[in-house]
């Protein structure tokens, strides 16, 4: 009887203990959560969340405008656009060029969530895809052309998932599926580097606090992404409705639609986007440019069109032509180096 009795008090001491303990901790996480000074934020990681570089990072600063043309650059050359995609194939990706104008519909893919939609007087021009997960962005588009089964959503909602900064133990779901199908076992480990956990809600909120209201958007939308894909239970409709804001941000008055840009290698090119998942691209080059014989590479899965105006989207360009019409012939004799 003694030792029941000893028993049943020894237990109810070790209940009180932990009970004690739990109180203690679980008091202290949520004063750490709620906590509003800038010390508080730092020990929960904040300030480091806030130093970590975007997954990619490009953007309008990024444009080279040296030699850039209005519009109307070539008007008065009348020559027609033929199909980009009738050019040779160039065996380690994209077309080999010739002198001419040529055009082609593509498959193109946001890479900046919490931003608006194209609009229809935003000038876009071209830049390289630029940041930590450079490299695999360009996989995923240069992979996307082999892998035709892959549906073009099930691409963005990765591509959104990466730019979210998502740890790929965090994958779940289709996205997950479509990561291991179109990344090597290398870079899927790669995706670990960088990458952020769900912040809890009131982290987030004293995050944002310390955040310009350009970018605070990127940064929420961001977070409710991975928050979705850790989850498994999401659509691509979940994920679009965070990723795209509704409504359009004003154009730029000295970057209009159909603006040049001067590629590095000297041919020209402009954006016409439709949404974020269709961009006609057109491509000159001068007759002179092709007088040395130089070989010249349009590979569009390392090219962003990217708009002049922060709040608009980055659009990642693809080799894939949508409606290809491989009937048609080139009127151009066009016999590449």
């Amino acid at each position: 009887m003694k030792n029941t009795k000893s028993l049943c008090l020894g237990l109810l001491f070790t209940i009180a203990c932990l009970n004690n303990v739990n109180a203690q901790f679980g008091g202290l996480k949520d004063k750490l959560l709620k906590v509003g000074t800038a010390q508080g934020a730092k020990a929960l990681g904040v300030d480091k969340f806030l130093k970590q570089p975007a997954a990619i990072t490009t953007n309008f600063e990024d444009v080279n405008r040296e030699g850039e043309k209005m519009p109307d650059f070539i008007t008065s050359l009348k020559i027609k656009a033929q199909p980009l995609y009738l050019l040779p194939k160039n065996p380690e990706g994209g077309f080999v060029l010739c002198e001419g104008l040529y055009e082609m519909t593509n498959k193109s893919y946001c890479l900046k969530a919490g931003t608006f939609a194209p609009s229809k007087g935003d000038g876009y021009m071209f830049a390289p895809v630029l940041g930590p997960k450079e490299e695999i962005v360009v996989s995923i588009l240069k992979s996307a052309e082999k892998h035709t089964d892959v549906e073009q959503h099930d691409i963005q909602a990765l591509l959104w998932t990466i730019i979210a900064r998502t740890k790929f133990a965090d994958f779940n779901g289709q996205v997950k599926l479509t990561a291991v199908k179109l990344l090597t076992p290398k870079q899927l480990t790669q995706l670990e580097g960088g990458a952020l956990g769900v912040l809890p809600f009131d982290v987030m909120e004293k995050a944002k606090d310390q955040l310009p209201a350009g970018v605070r958007a990127v940064f929420e939308a961001e977070n409710n992404i991975r928050q979705l894909v850790a989850s498994g239970n999401y659509t691509y409709a979940d994920m679009e409705k965070y990723a795209i804001i509704a409504g359009m941000a004003p154009p730029r008055s000295d970057v209009p639609s159909g603006i040049w840009t001067k590629h590095p290698d000297g041919y020209y090119v402009r954006y016409f986007p439709s949404g974020y998942s269709i961009t006609k691209v057109q491509v000159y080059v001068p007759k002179e440019l092709m007088a040395n014989g130089t070989k010249l590479i349009y590979d569009a899965a390392g090219d962003i069109a990217c708009p002049a105006n922060t709040g608009s989207q980055r659009l990642a360009q693809t080799n894939e032509p949508l409606e290809a019409n491989y009937s048609a012939k080139l009127t151009t004799i066009c016999s590449p180096k």
